[in-house]
């Protein structure tokens, strides 16, 4: 019933030692506890760890059950991990088809140039690869590699990521960027354990805070290197009990605050004892992920935070980090005989710990002790803030050796606890991890019945996390050693590969002066968008953000991912091309207008060269020599940053409109098709980008253009690029909506706002300022069904209440919105492709649709306040649904509700009744220019 936990910091490596039989009784079961200097050989500083407690509780190593511890990348990112880029065939449609077979002379190309580039860590990434379970492409490709190079290690994205591609392909690059060093790290912990005689088997702390086996970590350490806050999380709940469920503390979330030698880390344990996991998508080093892990926030200031002195015109100036002098701690530090000013010295110096010599600091100047302590006061105010999802005074566990340096009382803060064995609270919650079992699949339906295929994957999970260690089973399971065995890490490509930068390289790091950094140090309370004596509006990568943030929530769930379309445009701005923006008022009423969409399931969109295919194609059709701009038929989703794209290529403007207002399944529901004009919808083409492409020059009714045009689409992999017959900037005005790209504009820009000032609650209440509506629901995914068909993705998500101890702040209102809904209660949406109506469901049975199509139904992610497409809808995810009025248009007319109203999905029955009165979007350009 022994356990060791160890973790290692930046500055010190922690063990602790605990007895699990005796975790009720007031110390916790901890045994005994050590910190030390973390070393440069990690294996050095873990095993005098590990050796200390063991020796100070007279523990022999036997009697110890288990060892358990630890095209978006940004530019200095990229500049350290972008080896190479080669692309071959292959890849697979939704359905499971090839979209062309693995080409091993294309493979076999690319390792000769890897070979020559002397690099040595691989990553294989291809799209739906998740669907390939006889390993005819990823895994058939790593064989080749491995055969070829030798000693490499390669990273399958299938085994890290989910189905997403770009989100998938960026976890696998960061695995692979790490890999060497994490398994000669955990090589070093096997060493360490076979030194002190330690027969037990190694576990690591994953980033969700369960456990993974030693040599599972050395192929996926993506999984591990954020453990460590939730190491401390989960330590400080077990050491202040916390995760007993009828402790008199529970029911309120707390915010955990790790201070160690250099930074501090800041999470929110939920009343569960669980940490906040983070949004549906996170940034990782800037590079946005898709794996699960806390909901974490880091500053540069510790124990071992340098502090500076400087005189300026302003009087005497005095920083804290963000450098600092780790591990060398007890070498540097004033207190312990160095000669550098840090953290610990000044707080050694206020009387507030007692730590080394005092005497070496008393002649640090009292102005310098408290300017200092102002600064450490401010940084851990202001990390703690930014955690919050409310303005109420919080309870703070306060852990980590660094832990010395915060004062006693803080603003925001209505009480601080520091628990038992505070300082090594990461090592106990590594101890204390539990286990998970894991799948991760894509299952095809067809002839099967998804509940039955849902039970098997759940006895999977079972069995896996069973296989792994667990004990037994609910969401996540105590560990059990029985018939677990220690497995040994294999490194192919050798200890030291990729141990250090080129110099060439570090110099280019350096010198680095990006554009993130121009962005971050923007005021956005006070940005003004740029518009040109022309009275065009000049997008700014800025303005793009905020535009796609906007489409996402316009979008209602489908028109495709915005982010893939948004890097695109954002990329074609860093290379000096313009996205201007016209208002309406601005443009000749004969101005011709060049419509550009994708067409097909959001699962698949993913953005490429089908748009431009598919455009020239039908200007040479039409005897086209130029075109005024760019149009979409649907603001919403990733269709409305497509001509953006289209435009930025070509040098033409994009028009302030779209056709649609919104996203929604259909071909023929937008404007032009709902009052069925001539030209709306025909002459068109479409391409799937690999040299596909089919023009359509009549149709004998709208809905042919969709049934013809939905059929090849699904043929071309459920995905095509569609160029819609070009219409006037007269007939986009009167059959369109106008000013939807400022409106999404001003949608982006209000949930940024909320985010900067920590107010993600207060999303749906910004983004119903800027249009009529109402907040339906708050809560989590419960249920998510889908099947793709005929290219469209249909299917239905259902959200339950929070439970109580799922909830930060129970028993207050929602996003300034009155809960109107019970504790039983639950939200089904249906969808097709975008979101459709949404019902009330209550325990007794009885049903309610709240809102219905054509008003716009979003939902949003509670963690982070952006919206959540219908492809990425998934079981855990806390959310929000707000309710948005459609345009008149669309709601008061015959034409509108035929088309795009209850009956056009299927709802003859059920009636339109509007959720507010719809609201005029504002003009950028008239507000700014």
């Amino acid at each position: 019933m022994l356990r060791i936990g160890v973790d290692v910091g930046g500055t010190n490596t922690d063990g602790v030692l605990i007895d699990v039989s005796r975790t009720l009784e007031e110390t916790r079961g901890v045994l005994a506890y050590f910190k030390s200097p973390t070393t440069p050989n990690v294996s050095d500083g873990i095993e005098a760890a590990v050796r200390q407690v063991l020796e100070n509780a007279s523990v022999p190593p036997s009697n110890v059950a288990c060892c358990p511890p630890f095209i978006d990348f940004p530019v200095r990112l990229r500049a350290l991990t972008e080896g190479h880029v080669g692309y071959v065939d292959g890849g697979f449609e939704i359905d499971g088809r090839e979209i062309a077979a693995l080409n091993e002379r294309q493979i076999i190309e690319q390792c000769t140039i890897i070979k020559e580039k002397g690099l040595r860590n691989v990553v294989v990434a291809g799209i739906f690869s998740p669907l390939d379970n006889e390993g005819k492409q990823e895994v058939a490709a790593k064989h080749i590699i491995e055969r070829e190079l030798g000693a490499v290690n390669v990273v399958c994205s299938r085994d890290v990521g989910q189905v997403g591609l770009l989100e998938r392909e960026n976890a696998s690059i960061l695995n692979a960027a790490i890999l060497t060093f994490a398994q000669r790290t955990i090589k070093g912990f096997q060493r360490a354990m076979r030194a002190l005689d330690l027969t037990c088997p190694l576990f690591l702390t994953q980033n969700d805070g369960t456990l993974t086996s030693a040599a599972a970590a050395a192929r996926l350490p993506i999984r591990t290197f954020a453990s460590g806050p939730t190491n401390s999380m989960r330590g400080a709940a077990f050491l202040a009990g916390l995760d007993d469920k009828n402790t008199a503390r529970q029911g309120k979330s707390n915010i955990v605050v790790d201070v160690g030698g250099t930074t501090t880390d800041v999470g929110v344990l939920l009343p569960s004892g669980f940490p906040r996991q983070a949004a549906a998508f996170i940034e990782v080093g800037g590079v946005r992920t898709n794996f699960s892990m806390a909901d974490v926030q880091s500053i540069g200031l510790g124990g071992g935070s340098i502090v500076r002195v400087s005189e300026s015109p302003k009087g005497r100036q005095v920083s804290v980090g963000p450098d600092s002098v780790g591990h060398h701690l007890t070498r540097d530090a004033k207190v312990f005989g160095g000669n550098v000013l840090t953290s610990t010295d000044i707080v050694v110096a206020s009387g507030h710990a007692d730590v080394g010599n005092k005497s070496s600091v008393r002649d640090i100047e009292a102005e310098v002790v408290a300017k200092a302590n102002g600064v450490i006061k401010k940084l851990l105010e202001g990390i703690i803030d930014k955690m919050k999802t409310s303005p109420e005074d919080v309870r703070v566990l306060l852990v980590g050796g660094g832990g010395i340096i915060s004062p006693d009382k803080l603003s925001g803060v209505a009480e601080i606890i520091r628990p038992p064995y505070f300082d090594v609270a990461n090592a106990v919650g590594a101890a204390m991890a539990k286990v998970a079992g894991e799948i991760d699949t894509i299952e095809l339906l067809q002839g099967r019945d998804i509940d039955q295929v849902i039970d098997a994957i759940k006895l999977q999970s079972i069995e896996k996390a069973v296989k792994a260690g667990a004990d037994r089973v609910k969401a996540a399971g105590e560990l059990s050693i029985d018939a677990l065995v220690s497995d040994d890490v294999d490194n192919p490509a050798g200890d030291d590969a990729g141990a250090s930068v080129e110099v060439a390289e570090t110099q280019k790091l350096i010198s680095a002066v990006t554009v993130e950094e121009e962005i971050e140090s923007i005021n956005i309370e006070e940005y003004r968008p740029s518009i040109n004596s022309d009275r065009s509006w000049q997008l700014s990568e800025l303005d793009l953000e905020w535009i796609a943030e906007g489409c996402g929530v316009l979008g209602t769930g489908g028109g495709g991912s915005p982010y893939p379309p948004f890097l695109v445009a954002r990329q074609m701005l860093r290379e000096g091309k313009k996205i201007p923006v016209f208002d309406p008022e601005d443009v000749p009423e004969d101005a011709i207008f060049m419509r550009c969409m994708f067409m097909g399931s959001p699962s698949v969109s993913v953005g490429g060269s089908e748009i431009p295919a598919s455009a020239r194609a039908l200007m040479k059709y039409m005897g086209m020599d130029d075109f005024a701009g760019a149009i979409s038929d649907e603001i919403g989703g990733g269709n409305g940053i497509q001509p953006m794209i289209v435009a930025a290529e070509l040098g033409k403007p994009v028009l302030d409109a779209d056709l649609m207002g919104r996203a929604y399944p259909n071909m023929y529901q937008s404007l032009p098709g709902a009052f069925n004009i001539p030209g709306g919808l025909w002459p068109c083409a479409i391409s799937d980008g690999i040299g596909n492409t089919i023009i359509m020059p009549s149709a004998s009714n709208p809905h042919s253009v969709e049934n013809i045009l939905r059929t090849v689409t699904t043929e071309m992999g459920s995905r095509s690029g569609v160029s819609m017959a070009p219409l006037t900037r007269k007939t986009c005005q009167e059959y369109g909506i106008t000013r939807s790209v400022s409106q999404a504009w001003r949608i982006g820009r209000a949930i940024a706002l909320c985010k900067k000032r920590n107010e993600i609650k207060n999303v749906p209440s910004a983004i119903l300022q800027l249009q009529n509506g109402e907040c339906l629901f708050v809560g989590k995914i419960f249920n998510v069904q889908r099947e793709v068909r005929k290219g469209f993705t249909w299917g239905s998500v259902t959200i339950v209440p929070l439970r109580s101890d799922e909830e930060e702040e129970p028993d207050i209102t929602e996003n300034s919105v009155t809960r109107k809904w019970g504790p039983e209660d639950k939200l089904t949406i249906p969808f097709q492709n975008e979101n459709l109506y949404a019902i009330l469901e209550s325990p007794t049975g009885s049903k309610k649709i709240l809102v219905t199509v054509p008003d716009l139904i979003t939902v949003l992610d509670s963690q982070s306040g952006s919206s959540i497409g219908t492809q990425d809808y998934r079981y855990g995810l806390r959310v929000t649904v707000i309710a948005i009025a459609g345009h008149p248009k669309w709601t008061t007319t015959a034409e509108g509700l035929a088309c795009g109203g209850p009956s056009a999905f299927g709802l003859p029955d059920v009636p339109f009744t509007p959720i507010a009165e719809y609201k005029e979007p504002q003009s950028v350009v008239h507000e700014y220019a």
